[in-house]
């Protein structure tokens, strides 16, 4: 029988009560480890909420949470202080664990090194940063990348959500002993809807942030689609329409048939992707997000820009690329996919359980803790 493991989640970026939904695909990871391991999760949070570091504790059952909110200061030797004191604090109330398991490399990095050096603890690292992409990367300083590297070649394993990311690490000298490990997706909770609805309904899931998933450009297609496809729905989930309300105005959109909706919980979220006839990303750059993965867990076809690590986990027969920068292409792909609906819904969702589920995570991630504990299971 396999050992059960404590692993500890030493998280860069985690859910808290300051950024609620920053780094939830770390969350996600964590609680699919769960399923065969002890977690116990490590974050802390600049605040200017607390007048003085609190710890903020959370049990379930073998999942343990502990966010520590410290005063915010912009000295970064200050803060350097802060967080490596609370750092020690919640050691302090989480029992003996095996193997350190760090999300983003950067800066709590720092914190792995340490429990390898003075603990002899062994850890891995999952990384989902966008920011290792040229020419991104051109704004990583020379001090974050000498600590970078060093913390990157004495990990067990560097598991970052794609191949793509992967060679973008190792661009910039990030050299380790690298695995990608995609997101993973509830499949019990994102799945194919037997009966949903008739109209043509478009949604696109993100942070809204333009320079990123280029809103705009995607606006711009949705004035073409408005006089091909009559009373075709945009859904776009994650924020708020005022940045882009102007925009809106300019191009004469018929703002009937757009609503933007704010961020929302992942069972929120699950019936829009399942009555949707097609998700849109048209993103400038990504690493693999997890929405792609969620589409086709309920059955809808995708179409998106050609960017990061999507294309590795994008069969040809779920959808389509399209240029980045190109809303007439865009638009056109959108009609195209109207006309011709893509119907394979068992096939899509078979294949996110295949690949993303938390079943399957969940056993690669083992056996990469296994190996760098040397456990033979």
């Amino acid at each position: 029988m396999n050992k059960k493991l404590h692993i500890l989640f030493l998280c860069g970026w985690y859910p808290s009560k300051e950024l609620p939904t920053n780094g939830d695909f770390i969350e996600r990871h964590a609680k699919a480890v769960n399923l065969i391991h002890k977690v116990s999760i490590l974050h802390i949070i600049s605040s200017q909420k607390v007048p003085n570091s609190i710890i903020e504790e959370t049990h379930n059952n073998n999942f343990h949470t502990y966010i520590g909110y410290v005063k915010q200061t912009n000295n970064p030797i200050l803060k350097f202080i802060r967080f490596f004191k609370m750092y020690l604090k919640i050691l302090k109330k989480i029992d003996s664990f095996d193997l350190v398991h760090l999300n983003i490399l950067y800066p709590f990095g720092v914190f792995a090194l340490h429990q390898k050096i003075v603990k002899r603890k062994p850890f891995v690292i999952s990384e989902h940063w966008t920011g290792y992409h040229f020419p991104q990367a051109e704004k990583i300083s020379f001090f974050e990348k000498s600590i970078s590297k060093s913390i990157s070649k004495r990990a067990s394993f560097s598991c970052p959500v794609s191949s793509h990311l992967e060679s973008s690490m190792l661009n910039l000298g990030l050299k380790g002993n690298y695995l990608p490990i995609p997101n993973v997706v509830d499949t019990q909770l994102f799945k194919p809807l037997h009966e949903k609805e008739k109209k043509f309904t478009i949604v696109h899931v993100s942070s809204l942030k333009n320079e990123h998933k280029n809103i705009s450009g995607i606006l711009k297609a949705a004035k073409i689609v408005e006089t091909e496809i009559p009373n075709c729905t945009w859904n776009f989930i994650g924020g708020k329409e005022d940045p882009f309300t102007e925009e809106m105005i300019q191009l004469g959109l018929n703002a009937t048939y757009i609503n933007f909706i704010d961020h929302l919980t992942q069972e929120e979220l699950t019936p829009y992707l399942q009555n949707a006839a097609v998700f849109v990303l048209f993103s400038n750059y990504e690493n693999l997000p997890c929405v792609i993965l969620e589409s086709f867990a309920c059955g809808i076809p995708v179409i998106s820009t050609n960017v990061g690590g999507i294309s590795e986990y994008f069969p040809e027969n779920f959808g389509a690329f399209v240029p980045k920068n190109n809303s007439e292409e865009l638009a056109a792909t959108i009609k195209e996919i109207h006309d011709n609906p893509i119907n394979k819904p068992e096939e899509m969702h078979r294949y996110a359980v295949e690949n993303f589920s938390n079943e399957t995570i969940a056993k690669q991630f083992s056996a990469i803790y296994y190996k760098a504990l040397k456990i033979t299971h």
